[in-house]
C-alpha cells in the first residue's frame, strides 16, 4: 500500500497500516523493549541521585543532574520503536516501561526499609544512594508516563502528516512536545513549594533541563536514522498509523 507514501525517505520498504496484531515484523522488537526499559530504570537508579558538574567556557562551573546523559537515550528509543513498529507497539513499551518503574520504587522502599543487620554498617550510605522521596517518586512516573505517550502520538501523527519524509523532523518536534510535557509536568510537582525551591528556580531549571534534553536528541539524529534504517530494513515494514487507536489505556499491539 505505497500510493500516498511514495515520497517517503526510503521507497524500497513496503508500508505496513498500524493499529492491527498484525502490522509488520517484530523479529528485534523484544531487543529494543529491552534496551528502553533497561536505559530507564538505570538512568533512574544511577543518575537520578548525583548532581555532578561541568567547566564550560565563559560560564564555568555548570552543576547538572548526571541522569541527563543517559535518560534521553529512552526518548530516541521511544521514537525509534513508534517510527518502526508503530504507535501500539510503542504504547505497550511504554506500559512495560512505567510498572517496571513502579515496581523498582516499591523493591527500592522495601528493601531500605528492612531493619539492617547489627553488624552491617552501611545503612545510611544506602539509604542516602536508593532511598526516595516519595513525591519526587510519584512526580517522574507521572511526567514519564505523560511525556511518552505525547511524544509517541506527536511523531505517529507527524508521520502520516509528512508522509514518511524528513525523519529528523519528527524526532526532534515529538521531543520538544513531549520532553515539554514531561518537564512541566515532573518539575512543578516534584518541587514547587519544597525547601529551597523558589518559583522561579523551578522554572528556570524546567527550562534548562527540557533545552537539555532537546539539544541531546538533536545530536543523536544520525544515531537515530541509522537505528531507525537499519530496523526497518531486518524487519522489512514501514509502519503508518492511519487507523490506529490512539487511547493510551490499552496494550494491545
Amino acid at each position: 500500500m505505497t500510493g500516498p507514501c511514495e515520497h517517503r525517505d526510503d521507497r524500497s520498504i513496503p508500508v505496513v497500516e498500524g493499529g492491527a496484531p498484525s502490522a509488520g515484523g517484530a523479529r528485534f522488537y523484544d531487543l529494543v523493549m529491552a534496551a528502553f526499559v533497561a536505559i530507564l530504570l538505570l538512568s533512574n537508579v544511577l543518575g537520578a541521585g548525583k548532581v555532578a558538574v561541568v567547566t564550560l567556557p565563559v560560564v564555568g562551573a555548570w552543576p547538572f543532574g548526571a541522569g541527563i546523559l543517559f535518560f534521553p537515550v529512552s526518548y530516541v528509543i521511544g521514537d525509534v520503536l513508534t517510527e518502526v513498529y508503530g504507535y501500539a507497539r510503542a504504547r505497550r513499551v511504554i506500559w512495560v516501561g512505567f510498572a517496571a518503574t513502579v515496581f523498582m520504587a516499591f523493591m527500592a522502599w522495601v528493601v531500605v526499609a528492612l531493619p539492617p543487620a547489627p553488624d552491617w554498617t552501611n545503612q545510611a550510605a544506602y539509604e542516602t544512594v536508593f532511598g526516595q522521596v516519595p513525591r519526587i517518586v510519584v512526580a517522574s512516573m507521572c511526567a514519564f508516563w505523560a511525556g511518552e505517550f505525547v511524544n509517541a502520538y506527536v511523531l505517529a501523527r507527524m508521520k502520516v502528516w509528512s508522509g514518511g519524509r524528513h525523519l529528523w523532523m519528527r524526532t526532534i518536534g515529538s521531543t520538544l512536545v513531549g520532553q515539554g510535557v514531561d518537564s512541566l509536568i515532573f518539575y512543578p510537582l516534584a518541587f514547587l513549594g519544597a525547601a529551597g525551591w523558589t518559583g522561579e528556580l523551578v522554572v528556570t531549571v524546567l527550562f534548562t533541563q527540557w533545552a537539555l534534553k532537546v539539544g541531546w536528541e538533536v545530536l543523536l539524529t544520525p544515531v537515530t536514522y541509522a537505528l531507525v534504517g537499519a530496523l526497518k530494513r531486518a524487519e522489512g515494514v514501514d509502519v503508518f498509523d492511519r487507523e490506529t487507536d490512539f487511547s493510551p489505556f490499552t496494550t494491545r499491539a
